[in-house]
């Protein structure tokens, strides 16, 4: 006789989104024990319908032994889209930043894809501070000053603008594959300003990349040695090439070393 199976310690609710006009599922590990007196650490995760049960499976094994794991019990909420065949183009709107106009590489190009609307990352950025995280605040105790956002590919390089843009909205900054590429690699801009404006509160970025992303690689190399030219006191940084691991094998393999370093 089949079952259907639930995830313990799991929550799953939607949020309508005024400032977006779109509806987002949410799922939430919840750990099965009582909060630390300032809240449990939080970890977001960006397209949450693929990655939320990566990072929730993380957190709540690692967290049996902390000590030699460095990953406490924390809450891991899932960001996802809520049509199968709305994500693609809602993650091309969502996750990048807005520009007079968009430059594709060939590779795209030669696909003909239809990509929709660009240029939603500041929406999408004031939906999670004004709509999402004041509810997360408000219906689990969580502490405000350990929260890590992670994204991998187009949401790689949503965390990266999110840092470089707005720095205090989160502690730790966790990019996967980032799409540097963007636009003519316009996310250096960005880097450039948020470099000469030298942050003075402590936070942290983690760049991974598996080593068969060919010229992803290099890109994620590239933006974190342009950050440490600037040798920027209060940004911790590590980058992590991952072995034989591609585009789409790379986020399993780095998950769980991501949210290490977060070492909450």
């Amino acid at each position: 006789m089949k079952t259907n199976v639930q995830l313990a310690q799991t929550e799953a609710w939607e949020i309508y989104s005024q400032i977006m006009d779109y509806t987002y599922e949410i799922k939430v590990y919840l750990p099965d024990e009582e909060p630390p007196e300032k809240g449990f650490p939080v970890y977001y995760l960006l397209d949450g319908n693929d990655y939320f049960q990566f990072g929730r499976d993380i957190v709540k094994l690692q967290s049996r032994n902390t000590q030699k794991t460095a990953i406490s019990p924390a809450i891991v909420i899932g960001i996802g889209h809520k049509h199968l065949e709305e994500r693609v183009k809602m993650r091309f709107y969502d996750f990048t930043p807005p520009a007079p106009q968009y430059v594709y590489p060939d590779r795209i190009k030669e696909k003909n894809l239809n990509l929709g609307k660009h240029g939603g990352a500041e929406k999408f950025l004031t939906f999670l501070e004004s709509e999402l995280l004041p509810i997360i605040s408000k219906t689990y105790h969580i502490n405000r000053e350990k929260q890590a956002l992670f994204g991998h590919s187009l949401g790689g390089l949503f965390v990266l603008w999110t840092l470089f843009t707005r720095p205090e909205l989160f502690q730790v900054y966790l990019a996967s594959s980032p799409s540097t590429w963007w636009n003519d690699y316009e996310i250096r801009k960005y880097a450039g300003k948020f470099c000469e404006k030298k942050i003075n509160v402590d936070r942290k970025l983690f760049v991974s990349v598996g080593s068969e992303e060919m010229f992803m690689v290099e890109d994620a190399k590239q933006i974190v040695s342009s950050l440490n030219d600037y040798n920027i006191e209060k940004l911790h940084k590590s980058i992590y090439v991952a072995p034989d691991e591609n585009h789409a094998s790379v986020v399993p393999t780095i998950m769980s070393r991501a949210f290490r370093f977060a070492a909450f």
